[in-house]
């Protein structure tokens, strides 16, 4: 007995790794076909990463339009008639089908080296969230769906957390708010958006560098060192960019450098963006960043713009986040 039983355990031991080989050939050969394939988009993805600046904006332009037929529809329908099926499951499928359509038309900002295919892609990100914006204060819209969930079907629980956050999408931009309220939240939201692009804005236009010389980058492959522009007293330039700091971090063999690094890049653009998030006199802006977040997350029912922002994310409000960074 003891016999047949090492012969099945042999047996469906073998099954397993002939299984296993099976599956580590079939993948090898479709890398292969992807490596070949001439299509420099992401393999076994909808996302499209080799578009044109024409052809990105051309896509946003599109994602704008079905999304504004879908909106449009579900805000036709009677509040005595509504169901999952015409104004739940629409949205559920628009958002399926536009996610990977969407990053087709913002991660070329990303990658690119081609400058007009950056502007594209900002300016489809910014048609977008144009759209997605005026989507999210549709009132048609969010009394369809409030109705729905008023009445919640019998649906399983994916679905009824989906309904769950559509309606809590709505309200945290103030539309379960009286009207006064919710000019007052879009008057806070437009004024944070502009100091945010702005801070961000001057973060990408940040073009400083630090000067070091060959000994100061030791530790750094030879390939990176040939990669840097070098100034006119022959020390390089490294730029205070994500594809300079990350390797010098990682490699570089000099403490001084790292920290001079680090300290700087932590400090960059301090003098244009101190004043955008704190109220510092004469800075020309007025109520800051800071204070703003804080009175629309007060507007909204939230203690503070802590619990606003973690809201929807794992911890869910400030007290723990305070447990998980204060102890």
């Amino acid at each position: 007995m003891a016999k047949e039983r090492n012969i099945l355990a042999l047996t469906g031991t073998a099954a397993i790794i002939a299984v296993a080989l099976n599956f580590l050939i079939t993948t090898i050969n479709k890398h292969k076909n992807n490596y070949k394939s001439t299509n420099k988009d992401i393999p076994r993805s909808n996302v499209r990463v080799n578009l044109s600046a024409s052809e990105i904006l051309k896509l946003a332009d599109q994602i704008i339009a079905k999304s504004k037929a879908v909106h449009h529809k579900i805000a036709s329908v009677p509040l005595d008639e509504v169901t999952y099926a015409n104004c739940i499951l629409p949205l559920a499928d628009l958002e399926a089908e536009q996610f990977p359509l969407v990053q087709s038309c913002v991660f070329p900002k990303m990658v690119t080296v081609l400058d007009d295919v950056r502007k594209a892609s900002d300016e489809a990100e910014r048609r977008i969230d144009a759209h997605v914006l005026i989507c999210s204060k549709c009132e048609d819209v969010y009394r369809v769906i409030n109705t729905f969930a008023a009445k919640m079907e019998q649906i399983n629980p994916e679905a009824k957390r989906y309904v769950q956050c559509l309606v809590k999408g709505f309200e945290r931009n103030g539309m379960n708010l009286t009207l006064s309220k919710r000019e007052e939240v879009q008057r806070l939201r437009t004024r944070i958006d502009e100091l945010s692009m702005q801070y961000v804005q001057n973060l990408r236009d940040d073009g400083s560098f630090i000067l070091f010389n060959e000994r100061e980058l030791d530790g750094m492959p030879p390939k990176f060192i040939k990669s840097l522009d070098k100034a006119e007293n022959g020390q390089f330039k490294i730029t205070l960019r994500r594809h300079h700091i990350s390797p010098l971090l990682d490699h570089c063999k000099v403490g001084a450098t790292r920290k001079r690094v680090a300290v700087a890049y932590g400090q960059r653009c301090g003098k244009a963006n101190l004043p955008i998030v704190e109220n510092m006199t004469g800075g020309g802006f007025g109520v800051d960043l800071v204070q703003l977040r804080h009175k629309l997350a007060r507007l909204l029912g939230y203690s503070s713009y802590v619990d606003y922002a973690v809201e929807r994310r794992m911890a869910k409000n400030s007290a723990k986040v305070c447990i998980t960074f204060c102890g």
